[in-house]
């Protein structure tokens, strides 16, 4: 395995932390001398790109967040000419102005760079076939993965999203070793191989690259169970690149391994903002470390998990992100994420994979309402059962009272990217 891997992942940790200086300190001067944005920041907080000296010294500048890209919109974090920039990508902006990316030809070479490393670590070789399941366009996911696939010498099966039926009969006939797609998509997917009366198990695919939302342990198993793959995770988010941020090894399966090289994590208390240590759960930031085009210092992600030492790369890992500190459900106040509602679902005989939760108001209080599919053979008797079990689980494990409906197979809105887990209903009450 050694010698697949790049000069990068094998270099010794103060290697790469001299590196990651060198890179920390040019881009720290890189945003303030080319986007008002960072000058402005830096002058108020009485800094000066020298002013980080150590790694730790990064700790003292300001914080990006989401409304600072959604502020300077359109362009107005880039740090190069618009002549400069070879693409453009934007979030969907259903709660507002889209947040907007850039990116100059070598920012698009080393998103294929880390991508096709991250393909590489999940199991993908040169002369595989790879059916991108992602959505392409403004959406980060599709074209990330795409070049990335190419640059690793992959041959390319651009599917996108949506046509479920037809994405199975490709799987069939053009029998891809690798499937890029979210893990919610794929569960749709698996369904969808079934109602044809196709065993899943019997695909040539044999390694699933899952990103783009988070998904549990337990939704691991259900996949690699179904569909006789091995399923990994990978990581990333437009702001800071796109897909290929971090990618989880399939020889440990222990989590996103960071391509520290190109971006420098930290986790911080998600209410103070202190820097936590190694180990401690918080809130994901990252600073960007050879963006020509968009350069981020201290993004913070939303995203929860904590860092930990690396296993199968000298880069840090971190931990499956299970949840988003704005998908926190505060219910009479006990905290609450999806995610945690997911295990129980997925160990719950007679349901399958695909629940929803409604927050309604019931007088003064919030009210839950877990709504799950029954599985297809589920009998009225095992539908009652599974509603009182997960009612039951959630009271003894979370320490909360919700509703649960065990609704018709194929009754939940299905989606071919991030699945909306939470429907919110309290203001209509």
């Amino acid at each position: 395995m050694t010698a697949l891997l790049d000069a990068a992942e094998r270099l010794g940790r103060d290697e790469l932390e001299a590196l990651q200086l060198e890179r920390l300190r040019a881009t720290l001067r890189h945003a303030y001398e080319n986007v008002g944005f960072y000058r402005t920041a830096f002058d108020k907080a009485g800094l000066r790109p020298e002013d980080c000296r150590t790694l730790s010294d990064l700790a003292r500048f300001p914080f990006t967040a989401k409304a600072d890209l959604r502020d300077n919109y359109p362009f107005g974090m880039f740090a190069v000419p618009e002549d400069r920039v070879r693409r453009i990508h934007a979030s969907s902006g259903t709660t507002g102005r889209p947040t907007v990316v850039g990116y100059t030809q070598r920012d698009l070479d080393t998103w294929a760079d880390v991508v096709a490393r991250s393909i590489r670590a999940a199991g993908g070789r040169p002369g595989h076939k790879v059916h991108v399941a992602y959505g392409y366009g403004l959406f980060t996911g599709g074209l990330g993965a795409h070049y990335g696939a190419e640059r690793l010498g992959c041959t390319v099966i651009p599917a996108s999203g949506g046509m479920t039926a037809r994405q199975v009969r490709l799987i069939q006939d053009f029998r891809p070793e690798v499937i890029m797609i979210t893990p919610s998509y794929m569960l749709t997917l698996l369904d969808e191989f079934e109602r044809q009366g196709v065993d899943p198990r019997t695909t040539s695919l044999r390694t699933g690259i899952f990103g783009a939302e988070p998904w549990t342990e337990e939704m691991r198993r259900e996949i690699e169970e179904r569909f006789a793959i091995d399923a990994v995770d990978i990581y990333g988010l437009s702001e800071v690149m796109g897909p290929g941020v971090a990618q989880e090894c399939v020889e440990t399966k222990d989590g996103p391994h960071i391509w520290e090289d190109h971006f420098y994590p930290e986790v911080v208390d998600p209410f103070t903002g202190e820097v936590l240590p190694d180990g401690e759960k918080g809130e994901l930031v990252f600073t960007s470390l050879t963006k020509e085009a968009m350069p981020v210092i201290r993004y913070r992600t939303r995203d929860l998990t904590r860092l930990l030492p690396g296993t199968a790369r000298v880069f840090r890992r971190m931990e499956k992100v299970t949840g988003r500190s704005d998908d926190l459900v505060i219910l009479r106040g006990v905290n609450l994420f999806p995610t945690q509602i997911e295990e129980i679902v997925l160990r719950t005989v007679g349901v399958a994979p695909h629940f929803q939760l409604r927050l309604t108001r019931q007088g003064r209080l919030d009210a839950l309402t877990v709504r799950a599919e029954a599985r297809a053979e589920a009998t009225g008797e095992e539908r009652t059962a599974a509603a009182e079990s997960i009612a039951a689980a959630v009271k003894d494990g979370i320490g909360v009272s919700v509703g649960v409906e065990i609704v018709d197979p194929e009754s939940l809105e299905r989606s071919v990217g991030k699945i909306r887990r939470i429907v919110d209903l309290r203001d209509e009450d």
